[in-house]
């Protein structure tokens, strides 16, 4: 994350601000800043999606390939994150950077989708043990304005429900050998289910309180973080994986209060991006150029 110079006395508004409920630009600890989301923008990938949130830029595309499964699970598909973080975004990104953020980000993102809870790879299989899909999942950082991991895992999931994967039909050879016939009927294509895939909630301490989508001013002033993956099936939430930032300390209390206070962020924020990625859907069909706002 970027890192923003501030004086005392603006790390002592901001936490002030924070203990009184009525932060900086006037919302209040639960909520989030408006967001904006587009699908469908990178013609040469299988799926995609930009987000803004603020000033947190999020380009993602998601490219299809069949593949091995691993002998492990042989029923199961695989996906995998790639994180780049443009140099532009921030002064810190310029040179190598980045890559200490870009390799947290892909590896935080990787643990949250390997709950069978969270993503179902069975679905991405072929032919068990001979095939399968494999996804690569490339984000790309444009601007930075704090709150990374939950944009980069909302970005990612709106590019996932974007994403068309070609409808093949597998038949065994005689040697026992798949022989398969994908379609190139760009209309004959199944569709990944996302319903029960994760979003990140990073809830930041500040002072004695607790807050969701931080602005880069206000992680400057915490010393500790909490990013809960939150996934949603049967209309419950459950917690995917939990990864800490900062080199501060968390009470056993104060962590229970981080994890309730991401599973409700990430329940309403879920509803949302659903109710966004509908409206997105019926755009695109309808030929509409402007990006859909939700959160406002």
């Amino acid at each position: 994350m970027a890192n923003i110079a501030l004086s005392e006395a603006e790390k002592t508004f901001i936490l002030h601000g924070v203990e009184e409920d009525f932060r900086c630009d006037g919302r209040s600890r639960r909520d989030y800043r408006p967001m904006e989301l587009e699908t469908d923008v990178v013609s040469n990938a299988s799926g995609s999606a930009r987000l803004r949130l603020a000033n947190t830029d999020i380009l993602v595309g998601v490219k299809t390939e069949i593949d091995v499964p691993s002998f492990r699970t042989p029923d199961k598909g695989k996906i995998e994150f790639f994180v780049d973080c443009s140099a532009n975004a921030t002064p810190e990104f310029e040179g190598r950077g980045g890559e200490d953020l870009a390799l947290e980000l892909a590896y935080t993102l990787a643990n949250a989708y390997e709950s069978s809870l969270a993503f179902d790879l069975k679905a991405l299989c072929i032919l068990r043990g001979q095939q399968c899909w494999k996804l690569y999942v490339d984000i790309l950082i444009l601007e930075c304005g704090g709150n990374l991991f939950d944009a980069v895992s909302l970005a990612a999931k709106a590019a996932l429900n974007n994403t068309k994967i070609p409808r093949v039909t597998a038949a065994l050879m005689d040697a026992g050998q798949a022989d398969l016939i994908i379609s190139d009927d760009p209309y004959d294509c199944t569709r990944i289910d996302i319903d029960c895939v994760p979003i990140l909630v990073t809830v930041c301490k500040i002072g004695d309180s607790c807050i969701v989508d931080p602005s880069a001013e206000e992680e400057e002033c915490s010393s500790a973080s909490v990013v809960v993956g939150v996934s949603r099936r049967d209309g419950k939430s459950y917690m995917s994986n939990i990864h800490t930032i900062g080199n501060g300390s968390l009470h056993k209390d104060t962590m229970f209060d981080c994890i309730e206070l991401g599973l409700s962020a990430a329940e309403s924020l879920n509803d949302k991006l659903m109710k966004a990625l509908k409206l997105e859907e019926e755009r695109c069909g309808s030929g509409r150029k402007e990006a859909v706002g939700f959160l406002k």
